[in-house]
């Protein structure tokens, strides 16, 4: 992944959505290295092209970079629940070193979002636009699970 795929001047950069996982992405950065990297250099391996995702093998076991982008999305979304909802939102992941696992994201005693996670060492979305696109999609169903359930996710 040499290529960098995401422009600097892209005008999604400044979305709140994507500005969300470049803060997590960053805060999961305890070595400091993204300090010097400009944010589309951090999100950049987030985007798998479809000549990216031939070149990571088919079956695989995650690194812990992969991982730690897969937590720094969650968290962004269930920052994006709770900024909509007004309640604490808390991501729980799990993820074996096979690369199948669960993230799920509970508001109260509600489980908002419930995701089975296969094949993760090939996470990332085919653009901005897609990653966009499905974080408004989950946190909109996420919201309104909790509009219709608000008790318990009260609890």
């Amino acid at each position: 992944m040499n290529d960098t795929v995401i422009d600097a001047d892209n005008a999604q950069l400044a979305n709140p959505l994507v500005r969300q996982v470049v803060v997590q992405l960053r805060a999961m950065d305890s070595y400091g290295t993204y300090d010097t990297w400009s944010d589309d250099k951090v999100l950049d391996p987030m985007i798998l092209t479809k000549a990216r995702r031939r070149e990571i093998p088919v079956v695989g076991d995650p690194d812990e970079t992969t991982v730690a982008r897969i937590k720094a999305y969650y968290n962004a979304l269930s920052t994006t629940i709770e900024k909509e909802s007004g309640l604490m939102a808390v991501p729980v992941i799990n993820i074996t070193h096979e690369g199948f696992g669960r993230a799920m994201i509970i508001v109260g005693k509600l489980v908002v979002l419930d995701k089975v996670l296969r094949d993760v060492h090939r996470f990332g979305f085919d653009s901005l636009e897609k990653m966009i696109e499905e974080i408004e999609k989950l946190s909109s169903k996420a919201v309104a699970l909790i509009n219709d359930h608000r008790v318990v996710a009260e609890m």
